[in-house]
């Protein structure tokens, strides 16, 4: 049980309720800050404005997955407020509390060494990672139906990167049917790709590759699909990129070629944001039992 902690739930989206379902069940108390045009009520939730909150007494802060904008600025769908989150925040918090995002920037890495707390990037985790892996495959696919009109089934499709995100794409792929082939840098990915009955391709190789595609799915956050790549792809080609913002891809060159181009990250949070805050609220619980029962132990 979490009974006698302090949490500071601050911005985000629905997949912040199930969190909020959790950590209440677990007894913790909590503060929600930028939720105040929410219309549902949680018993031991708290609504408050960040002006209003006492940090001091801030046992753990939970930041939207989306963590904070590059001038501080955090996501709030339940929220019209302009809500920032500052050194002087985070330097009246107690030395011991962490702060919970999904993803970290320059902005939020230079606050927290700034006033020396510790930052738990959650989806850096593998668990994490991998679970959420579930409703982005399910996005994937319902996105590449919904703006094609050919079936997946024969199509040949590309997935860039063999990451947590990248195999479970390739595999579901492949199993409904599609000429899936793999492009990736590490001699040990070229091994798994092949050992997975998928066609492997060096990245180095990537603008021949691309030339008999119908999908191109991008999970690496780097700029990868670039204008010379793209010159190359069949004019019919949906390109889906999946990796944080900005992507992978020239979407200003995808457009001036006629190829439609997709930015789609945080999809379990759009197509599954149930079963995406079951996820988070399931780790985020467990770091918080850890993290308490190591802080009595050294008291």
């Amino acid at each position: 049980m979490l009974t006698g902690l302090n949490i500071a739930l601050i911005g985000g989206d629905a997949r912040q309720l199930e969190v909020i379902r959790k950590l209440v069940e677990l007894d913790a108390k909590i503060f929600l800050v930028g939720f105040d045009q929410l219309d549902h009520a949680f018993t031991g939730a708290k609504k408050a404005k960040i002006e209003e909150l006492n940090f001091s007494e801030i046992d753990a802060m939970i930041l939207p997955v989306s963590g904070t904008s590059l001038d501080g600025q955090i996501e709030t769908v339940f929220s019209n407020e302009k809500i920032v989150l500052t050194e002087e925040i985070l330097a009246s918090t107690p030395e011991y509390c962490r702060i919970y995002s999904g993803i970290s920037n320059q902005y939020l890495d230079d606050l927290v060494s700034k006033t020396n707390r510790t930052l738990v990037q959650l989806f850096e985790r593998d668990d994490v990672a991998i679970y959420n892996s579930i409703p982005t495959v399910e996005g994937t696919i319902m996105m590449v139906i919904q703006h094609t009109d050919f079936t997946i089934h024969n199509s040949t499709v590309a997935v860039l990167g063999l990451g947590r995100v990248g195999m479970s794409v390739a595999r579901a792929f492949h199993h409904l049917g599609a000429k899936v082939k793999v492009g990736a840098r590490k001699t040990k990915d070229i091994a798994r790709i092949t050992e997975m009955g998928l066609t492997p391709f060096h990245l180095q190789n990537l603008e021949e590759e691309v030339k008999d595609l119908d999908v191109c799915i991008n999970t690496i956050p780097h700029p990868i699909l670039t204008a010379k790549v793209i010159s190359k792809m069949p004019p019919h080609t949906l390109i889906v990129d999946l990796a944080s913002k900005p992507g992978g891809t020239d979407f200003r060159y995808a457009e001036k070629r006629g190829i439609k181009a997709l930015l789609a990250p945080g999809l379990p949070g759009i197509v599954a944001p149930k079963t995406a805050g079951q996820i988070l609220a399931n780790v985020l619980s467990q770091l918080l039992l850890e993290e308490l029962a190591h802080r009595k132990e050294s008291c």
